[in-house]
This record gives C-alpha cells, structure tokens and sequence, in this order.
C-alpha cells in the first residue's frame, strides 16, 4: 500500500460483480480495462471488447480513451471516443459503472489491486445469477440497459424489483419482468398485476429508478400476446408517456380515492366518448391506480383525461387508500 500527500484517484465500483470494490488510477500507470483476463480490470461481459478502454493519469489529469469497442464507453450516460475525466463523473463500461473519485487514503497497487477486486467479486458472487448480469437501476437506467442487451442480442428475463413509490404504478414495491430473445422484448409483466397488457407493464417498469435488476436465464417462456414493436418503438413510446405524464400539473397521487361529484352538476351528454368511459371506470373502481389499470388508452391518455374530469367538475379527489 501506498499514499500520496496530494490525495488518489480510485474507481470505485457502484454496479456489476465489483460492486463496492476500488481499483487505483496513479500517475503514469494506464488502467486498461476489457474482457482478456490479463487487463488491469478484467470484465467477463460478452457485452465488453476484449482490450476496450484505457485510463491514464498524467499531469494531475485522467483521460479516459475508448479502445474501438463495439458497444462503447459511457460517461454520465454520454457514449464518448475519449473525455478528460473530472472528479465525480460516472464511467460504464458494459453493466459495470464506476465513478472517478479521489480519497486521501492509502490505496493497492498492481497485483494487490487486482487481488482486491478479486475478493469483492467473490463476496458478490453469491448475489450473481448464472449470468453474472445484475446491478441498480441509479447506475443504470433501464432504456439504456435494455438497448445495450439489444445490440448484444441477449435472451432471458430481465427481473427488475422497484424500491421506491413511483408514477404510475407507484406505491409498494414491485417487481416487474421483461421478456427477451435474442435482444429483442416479447412480453412484460407486473407482480400482481397479470391483467395488465404486456405493452402498458413494459411502458411502466422502464421507468422505474429506483432499484435493482438482474438478467435470468428462461427456457421457452411463450406468450399468447407478444409484443411485435420494435425495442426502439417501445422505449420512445415508454418516455414519451412519461414525460407527457410528469407535465400534468395537480396530477392526483395514483394510490388517490376518485369519485363522481354528488350532485353532478355538469352534464353527462357534454362527455367525448373517451371521456365518458374513463369517468365509467372511476364510477366502477374508485381508485386512481385501478382506473389506470382497466383503461384501454395508454397511461399518459387516460391520466390526462381524469385531470380534465377533475377540473370540470365531474369527478372529486378523495384521500388516499
């Protein structure tokens, strides 16, 4: 071990089999990561370039330079050639995600290093599926996991379990799954939820930030209705709901009790169709989250037609479940 006065660079792992290990980055020693087990840091991930990037540290800078990878090096999400690094930033190589960091302590060096990340993916092996592909959903969001495991055309079911409440399909947490062959999704699911359309559970779960996932193997799941759309289509269909959604201003929280207005002042007859049948599912459900849920029209469409029947006056907030 070794220190220096003016403090180290470390990348410290926060996804992938490192997680929580570190890995110094000194003056003059590139760090030169890829899938040949003989790279300072070895990632045995078919979705990693044999020799893929390189780390160097020279004249109190870090330079990250992507090697020709094939699926590329990411920083803060940015798919970059080379950048120099700043302290902070989050670099993601395959599903690993490693933030540049520096610390005042003494860190390995060489084969001690190595060594180190060694025993943290041992410790982590227990948690790793036969895949070895799992982490969290803040060091990887899942529009980009999903379109890296379609450029490497991975099958399995990808398990992702929600920590926190969020919008729609908040509350407790769940646990969603997508369904892939060779890189390409055929169905989705939400834990108790088996009613729900395989494309409105698939434009639920990508959003989800909170949490973790992990890729398991299946062995021919089929579907009676399986999604056709290309990956591309859905997730520009999932973020464009989401985003349409988090414009909607005095939104009710979907655990919210919905109710029709006694005495309902305006008129039925003034209703659009779609109104009519969204004010019908508040009439039978009662419950924001389960009119969502029994609604033909998309999240986004049926959030933005009962804010409509709040404003005029056909329908009334309650407290929620």
């Amino acid at each position: 071990m070794s220190s220096n006065s003016g403090g180290n660079y470390v990348l410290k792992f926060i996804s992938g089999k490192y997680a929580g290990g570190e890995f110094p980055v000194r003056a003059d020693q590139p760090v030169i990561i890829g899938r040949k087990p003989e790279m300072d840091i070895y990632l045995s991930e078919d979705m990693v370039s044999r020799k893929h990037a390189r780390i160097t540290l020279s004249d109190g800078k870090v330079f990250l330079e992507d090697l020709g990878s094939t699926n590329g090096t990411f920083v803060n999400e940015e798919r970059v050639p080379a950048k120099i690094l700043q302290e902070g930033d989050r670099i993601r190589i395959g599903i690993s995600a490693f933030d540049l960091l520096r610390t005042e302590l003494p860190i390995a060096e060489g084969a001690e290093a190595k060594e180190h990340l060694v025993r943290t993916a041992a410790v982590n092996a227990s948690r790793i599926t036969k895949t070895g592909v799992m982490g969290q959903l803040k060091a990887l969001p899942l529009p980009d996991l999903l379109q890296l495991f379609h450029n490497s055309k991975k099958t399995g079911m990808l398990v992702v379990r929600q920590e926190k409440e969020g919008q729609p399909g908040g509350g407790e947490a769940k646990e969603g799954r997508i369904y892939m062959r060779q890189g390409q999704v055929y169905h989705a699911a939400i834990e108790g939820n088996p009613s729900l359309s395989p494309q409105k559970s698939f434009s639920r779960i990508v959003t989800w930030n909170e949490g973790e996932f992990e890729l398991l193997g299946i062995d021919g799941a089929d579907f009676l209705n399986e999604i056709e759309e290309p990956i591309e289509v859905l997730l520009m269909e999932a973020l464009r709901q989401y985003d349409e959604i988090q414009r909607l201003e005095g939104l009710p929280a979907v655990t919210s009790v919905l109710a029709a207005a006694k005495p309902l002042e305006p008129l039925l007859c003034e209703l659009s169709k779609e109104q009519l049948n969204t004010f019908q599912l508040i009439y039978n459900h009662g419950i924001f989250q389960l009119v969502l849920d029994h609604s033909e029209d998309d999240d986004a469409k049926c959030s933005e037609i009962v804010l409509e029947l709040i404003r005029l006056g056909y329908v009334f907030v309650g407290l929620g479940s």
